[in-house]
């Protein structure tokens, strides 16, 4: 990321991948538009089985979005397959207690943006499995 794509007033445009184990070890990776290299990034969360990976997903968001706020981005378009993160975010519907926190810290890091959206997007399919095979070989060690 150059400066100049930072402070950009056209969105940094980021496409998040992802992956924890059963361990809460996770790896996010960014695919951010311009660059030629993905952004990497580790962050921990704690595993809720009934909440089928959503906690993963405000997790790597969390991660990403903190990375890109130092870097001190302005603008940003950041998108993840998970549309029910989307729809928590844009609705402001009601969350399992489990995600209270973790929502609430997501919030938080997007209003240091002056602009910040997240949307649904594509699976990146090789920066998800490269994401799951680290994750995964974590787990093993």
């Amino acid at each position: 990321m150059t400066a100049s794509q930072l402070r950009s007033k056209k969105p940094l445009e980021v496409t998040i991948a992802y992956a924890a184990n059963r361990h809460g070890d996770g790896v996010a990776y960014a695919a951010v538009a311009g660059d030629e290299q993905p952004l990497r990034v580790t962050f921990e969360v704690e595993r809720r089985p009934a909440l089928q990976d959503r906690e993963v997903g405000y997790a790597a968001l969390l991660a990403i979005a903190g990375v890109l706020a130092s870097r001190r981005a302005r603008n940003v378009r950041m998108s993840i397959p998970d549309e029910r993160v989307v729809l928590d975010l844009a609705e402001r519907r009601p969350l399992p207690l489990a995600l209270a926190l973790l929502y609430v810290q997501l919030k938080c890091c997007l209003n240091t943006f002056a602009r910040a959206e997240v949307l649904a997007g594509p699976r990146l399919d090789d920066l998800e499995n490269r994401a799951r095979a680290e994750v995964e070989l974590a787990a093993a060690a």
